[in-house]
Order: C-alpha cells, then sequence, then structure tokens
C-alpha cells in the first residue's frame, strides 16, 4: 500500500524517526508505522494541510509530532540549523541518497517519479 493513501490507525512499526514534507495521508501513515517512542517531524503539506489520523499511535505508542516552522524562524536560529545540518551530514554522504541528472533527463524522470520508480532525492543540473 502506498503511504499517500489512507491507510490504518496503526500500522506495523517501521520507522524510529520520519521527517515528513507531504502531510495529510503520507503523514497520518508516517504516524500510524512509527515505532513506539518515535518521534516525528512535519515540515511541510504538498499533499494537503488536513491530518486524517487517530490519536492511536501517540496513546499506544508514545509518539511525539513535532512541527516544524521553518518560514518564520528568525536568520541567527537559520544559520544555527544549517551549521548543525552541515557538521551532521557531508555532501558525499548526501549523493548516497541522491542521483543526479540533466535537464534533459528530467521528463524521464518525471515519468519514472510517477510510477513509483524514482528513491532519494533527484538533483536536476541545468549545466550538464
Amino acid at each position: 500500500a502506498s503511504l499517500s493513501q489512507p491507510g490504518k490507525p496503526l500500522a506495523k512499526e517501521r520507522w524510529a524517526g520520519v521527517i515528513d514534507s507531504v502531510g495529510s495521508h503520507t503523514l497520518a501513515n508516517a504516524c500510524a508505522a512509527t515505532k513506539a517512542n518515535g518521534a516525528v517531524a512535519a515540515c511541510g503539506l504538498a499533499q494537503g494541510m488536513d491530518f486524517p489520523a487517530t490519536v492511536a499511535p501517540f496513546i499506544l505508542r508514545g509518539i511525539t509530532l513535532y512541527g516544524i516552522n521553518s518560514v518564520t524562524q528568525p536568520k541567527q536560529q537559520r544559520i544555527e540549523a544549517w551549521d548543525q545540518l552541515a557538521s551532521l551530514c557531508k555532501p558525499d554522504q548526501l549523493m548516497t541518497i541522491a542521483k543526479e541528472i540533466s535537464l534533459g533527463e528530467s521528463i524521464q524522470c518525471a515519468e519514472n517519479l510517477i510510477e513509483g520508480k524514482v528513491r532519494g532525492r533527484v538533483i536536476v543540473d541545468v549545466n550538464r
């Protein structure tokens, strides 16, 4: 089953932590599949602003849902967050979950994305 489709109130435990940038059913399913005492950070709403979930994972598994406000944070807090991220994740490590393509490859990549064949991140280098 797809994470973006309606799911069960409580699913098989899969993750200790989740960063969700999609919202809606994807966020609800992420919460439903988070392991006991796990955490979910919600930082986007591309799929929707609704939250079609139950309190089951919060009460029965003790998960925590964090809302990430990336819009109105003071500049200094943004700098500190990016500095901390840079110290934890080096560019060569990021490339293990990313693929770089040319602009000419983007149409085929978009079709693959819609078909669910793309994993990780895709970087389009317009200079390639």
